[in-house]
This record gives structure tokens, sequence and C-alpha cells, in this order.
């Protein structure tokens, strides 16, 4: 009895080549034929579209989760990739098409057809014509250079458009320095103009006494009528001062009796803090965390084990304790 192993319908047959004439054979065939059928269909499809049409469809921009997808080929038992790439644009049914005109695809085809006993007249609807395949890559170059052409043409509109704004750009900066240099088209008359009202006190013009010396009193008349200010003075402080008045900082004062200001922890406590961190990484419940050693203890506290912790010889504790232990037991 022959063994015949089927690849398509996964499965050892031991009736030989007759398995390829039984009815599950020939419906899964039909199935998977159909499924590549629809591919081939639309392949051929998008290549009539291109060949007839301007072409803009046949050019679209890459997505790798939409183009990068692949179409199992029957015939040559591998996945093959359905569209094609050119730089960052996509190539609908460009990979499947060429792949359905190749040589090799049709030598796997006939090979197909003859081991599976499938019917001769449906193998061309499989088999993609040399110049069908001509005529679609004729199709597809239109298009890419079509598209080319479009892309040129919105740069350049892109860079007229810059061009563009950057010329409004200018002419309000140079409407705006105008402006500046003209003051009276639109300074009012309450900046341009001295303020109605009294004359100007010429006891403001007198030098007032600050920090650093003799220093011009403010001068008033730049606030409008009915908003006048208060000056209330520079504010002085006895035998100190900031950076601002050029007193020293106060890491580099010193005290009265020439001790420099000490400035932060000493290093003492930054040890003492040192020593914290590296308890906070041990087991909070572990032995002795909790152990209060400010507190006053005597020597009573440690336990008494015969001569083991007294004064005496350790082999007097061993016997003593095995003494009382011997009369334990006579007692019992």
């Amino acid at each position: 009895m022959a063994v015949h192993y089927c690849g398509l319908c996964r499965r050892t047959s031991f009736t030989g080549r007759r398995h390829l004439y039984s009815a599950a054979h020939r419906r899964r065939l039909r199935e998977a034929l159909g499924r590549l059928q629809e591919e081939v269909a639309a392949a051929r499809a998008a290549a009539a579209a291109a060949g007839d049409g301007d072409g803009g469809g046949a050019v679209r921009r890459y997505d790798p989760a939409e183009h990068e997808r692949r179409v199992w080929c029957l015939c040559c038992g591998r996945g093959v990739r359905r569209d094609g790439r050119r730089g960052g644009l996509a190539l609908p049914q460009a990979g499947l098409l060429q792949h359905l005109a190749g040589p090799e695809h049709r030598r796997e085809t006939a090979r197909f057809w003859r081991e599976n006993r499938a019917e001769a007249a449906l193998r061309e609807r499989f088999l993609v014509p040399a110049e069908e395949y001509e005529r679609f890559a004729r199709a597809l170059e239109r298009a890419l250079a079509a598209h080319q052409r479009r892309e040129e043409e919105r740069i350049r509109q892109m860079a007229a458009g810059i061009r563009e704004a950057e010329r409004r750009q200018q002419e309000t900066v140079q409407a705006a320095l105008q402006l500046q240099t003209e003051p009276e088209l639109w300074a009012g008359p309450s900046v341009c103009s001295p303020p109605a009202g009294p004359e100007r006190d010429s006891s403001h013009d007198a030098e007032q006494p600050g920090p650093s010396g003799m220093q011009p009193g403010p001068d008033l008349n730049w606030v409008e009528s009915g908003q006048a200010l208060t000056f209330i003075g520079h504010q002085e402080t006895e035998g100190k001062g900031n950076v601002h008045t050029g007193a020293k900082p106060p890491w580099l004062t010193e005290d009265e009796d020439g001790s420099k200001q000490q400035i932060g922890p000493s290093y003492e406590e930054f040890l003492k803090q040192k020593e914290k961190q590296k308890l906070k990484k041990l087991p909070a419940e572990r032995v002795g965390a909790n152990f209060d050693h400010t507190s006053q203890t005597g020597d009573s506290w440690l336990p008494s084990f015969g001569r083991v912790w007294n004064h005496g010889r350790r082999w007097q504790s061993r016997h003593q304790f095995r003494t009382e232990s011997g009369e334990k037991k006579k007692k019992r």
C-alpha cells in the first residue's frame, strides 16, 4: 500500500495518489484557490486602473501598517509582499503583480497544478502576462513623474507663501520703526508736554541724604495732576548692608571676638546625619533598633549564670551546673 503526504491537506494518506481525487482534497483545493484568486483579481484591477486613468491612485504615501502586508502564494508556497516601495512612496499591488508575472511563479504554478490535479482551465487566472505587467510598469513610471511634479509645485507654493510672510513681517517692523521716530503721531499731550498745574518747586531739586552720600531727590513732575506720590526717603540700616551697597557676604564676616560666623551644620552634625541615613536602610524590626542609649543602667542588669559572669573559673560554673542538675534528679 503506497503512502502519500498531501501538503495542501497536511495529512498522510495510505491510499496513494487516490487521495487527490477525494472530496475532502477537492474542497480544500477550491477554498485555497478561491482566496488566491481574490488577491490576483484585485492586483489585475489595480493594474488596469493605473493604465486607464492618470495614475494618481497608483502612488500613495508609505505607511508601514498598511503597506507591509504579505500575500500567501499557494503555488510557490511562500509569502509575497503585496505593495512595492519607492523611497517614501508606496506602490499598491506592484509587488504581487511583479511576482505573478515572473518565470518562477509560472513554473511553480505548473508544478502545483500537476501535483494536485487542479483544473487546467483555471491556471491562466493565476498568471499575469508579461505584456500586461509592462503596461502597468509604464503607467507606474508616469504616475511617479506626475507625483513628483505635484510635489515640486507644492514646494514652490510653500516657498512663495514663506516669502510673502517674511515680506509682511518686514513691512510691519519698518512701520513700527517709523512710528518710534515720529512720536508726535501717537504720543499724548500728557507725555510730550509738561503737565498743567503749579510751577515746579525748587525744593525738589535739593539733594537728599542717602546711604551712599548725597543723592538728588526724586522728580515728581512726571506724575499727572491728581496722582502725586509721596517720597518716604531712603531706608538705612545701622552697621549692616547687602550686596547692593557693597557689604561683605555673611560667610566672609567675622564676629566681635574675631571668629568667623558658622553657617550651616558642623562637621560632627554631618557625620551624625550620615549615620542616621545608614540606619534608615536597615530593617525597622531588628533587635536593638528601639534601644534607648541615653538611659542610665548599672552593672546589675547582666544575668547571673554562675561563675561565667561573676568571679571565678569557668570549669567551676560547669561543675556547679552539674551538681545542681544531679540534685534535681534525686529529688524527683
